[in-house]
């Protein structure tokens, strides 16, 4: 089970990398985006770009916290996209993953946005 401060902190660093997309120019399509094989933290749109993006908040940083998105992490987030793409008829986007980092040091904040962090290899 999963504790509400977890929960809080997820959430944090979610409205963190919304509030950097939407300065960047995105429109935040979803957040949360839950299905039965995986789940999207951000789904993003801007021009003919649709970001799926997996968000990462750690206030310790003891390693490369890029390396949490494994590759179970994103097949399960790759099988999500793809029944958002088939539910929504997404037929004219260039669909990609990104990862955010975003690095906690009290209350600074830093995020790391990774674009085309990873592709659909399996």
């Amino acid at each position: 089970m999963v504790n509400d401060s977890k929960i809080k902190k997820g959430d944090l660093g979610e409205n963190l990398v919304s509030q950097f997309l939407i300065k960047q120019g995105f429109i935040i399509k979803e957040k949360k985006y839950r299905r039965k094989l995986g789940e999207i933290d951000l789904i993003a749109e801007k021009n003919d770009i649709l970001a799926f993006v997996e968000v990462k908040l750690r206030e310790n940083i003891y390693f490369d916290i890029s390396e949490v998105v494994n590759l179970t992490k994103q097949q399960k987030i790759i099988l999500a996209a793809k029944e958002y793409i088939s539910y929504n008829n997404v037929s004219d986007k260039i669909c990609r993953f990104d990862v955010a980092l975003v690095e906690q040091n009290k209350d600074d904040f830093k995020i790391k946005y990774i674009p085309n962090a990873f592709t659909e290899n399996f």
